[in-house]
């Protein structure tokens, strides 16, 4: 009888644990979002000193590429953006 109340008491631990871990991982994913949305109006601002840019276009990533030497993953940064025209310096 106390085999089967252990088991149902470890699967609500479980379920949990679960719940638990989901909650982290969309809290990081917002928080990487906030960031990402920070650095393209940062990068936004500062591309509008040389360039007109199409804002509504512009798109950045940051993935983990392995270095293809040592097999290493390390964060890389993209930003795709289409140029509408360059200032003269």
């Amino acid at each position: 009888m106390f085999g089967i109340f252990d088991f149902m008491r470890k699967s609500s631990d479980s379920r949990q644990v679960a719940k638990d871990r989901l909650k982290l991982v969309l809290v990081n994913d917002r928080m990487n979002m906030q960031l990402l949305d920070n650095i393209k109006y940062d990068i936004i601002g500062l591309m509008k000193n040389y360039m007109d840019i199409d804002e509504d276009n512009f798109y950045i990533s940051i993935v983990h590429k392995a270095n293809r030497s040592t097999g290493i993953k390390t964060p890389m940064f993209y930003a795709n953006f289409p140029i509408k025209k360059i200032y003269k310096s």
